[in-house]
């Protein structure tokens, strides 16, 4: 289905969605400063093809949900959470499979505590409950990202540029980085952006905090993957989300960075598919971590 945009709450959303919607469905929620293209088309549909109806869509202030001025988003993440529950209304449907990755997955964790009623499972890839006694990110990163405020975000060329470094130093050892793929997704974002430069302000964003802090409460089946060599949300915060909720499975992606690398797809894709449609206790040979 090609893309829909539709007002909610004074905001217009933009989603897509792939698949059967009669079958079970997965809404997938992409982390800060991304648009819903580096879900990939083709991720998309081979999720869709393992018999689910997916939906990916853009958060505020990408792509080509409504943006705001810059320094002033005007919206919490638990506004961001309600989002979701909007894109499913919108969609018709009553209870989905929720998966989110690095901040989507924040979101993610809000959802089952904020809408137990609509929620199936979660999947939360590369995230964390941003615990103080979590590990920081990795200083290569601050670096990078303290280049921000002198690119000029109307300069598609810049801004290219600055996209493809970014993942690039996201990325994890284990595999070839893809510069050309990530350039064309990259281009796509400009394309298809109503402001580019709208994207900081996720970093500004405030909330979440009440139920961030009772993750335990969660009561769906949980599923945890992370990368080994993750620099921004470093491993150990996968591995303390998983003893912190209980009966959540962690799937480690060994020398993975922050990202969804193809060669992973296959890894990940089973993961959730099974997740989302059979007992979640017998799925994996890896060791359950429980409080």
């Amino acid at each position: 289905m090609s893309e829909q945009l539709f007002k909610v709450h004074g905001i217009e959303l933009c989603a897509e969605s792939f698949g059967n919607q009669e079958h079970p469905a997965i809404l997938l929620i992409m982390g800060a400063q991304a648009s819903m293209i580096w879900w990939e088309k083709d991720f998309c549909q081979n999720l869709a093809d393992k018999g689910h109806f997916v939906i990916r869509y853009d958060n505020r202030d990408v792509g080509r949900s409504t943006t705001y001025e810059l320094g002033n988003p005007g919206y919490s993440f638990e506004d961001m959470a309600d989002d979701a529950i909007c894109i499913l209304d919108h969609f018709g449907i009553a209870q989905a499979h929720i998966v989110g990755i690095s901040i989507g997955g924040m979101l993610t964790q809000i959802l089952a505590l904020r809408y137990p009623e609509r929620v199936l499972t979660i999947s939360l890839l590369a995230t964390s409950n941003f615990a103080p006694d979590l590990p920081p990110m990795e200083d290569k990163v601050m670096e990078y990202f303290s280049n921000a405020a002198a690119i000029d975000w109307t300069n598609e060329v810049e801004v290219i540029a600055f996209t493809v470094g970014k993942w690039k130093v996201l990325a994890g050892s284990k595999h070839l980085f893809d510069e050309k793929k990530i350039y064309d997704l990259a281009a796509e974002e400009v394309k298809r952006s109503r402001n580019m430069a709208s994207m900081n302000n996720h970093g500004m964003v405030m909330g979440g905090e009440t139920y961030l802090s009772r993750i335990s409460d969660i009561g769906v089946p949980v599923l945890v993957i992370h990368g080994t060599e993750d620099p921004i949300i470093p491993y150990e915060h996968g591995v303390a989300l998983a003893s912190s909720i209980p009966g959540a499975i962690l799937l480690t992606l060994e020398g993975a960075g922050h990202e969804l690398h193809q060669n992973d797809w296959d890894t990940i894709i089973k993961a959730i598919s099974n997740h989302s449609t059979i007992s979640y206790r017998d799925l994996y040979n890896e060791e359950r971590l429980l409080p």
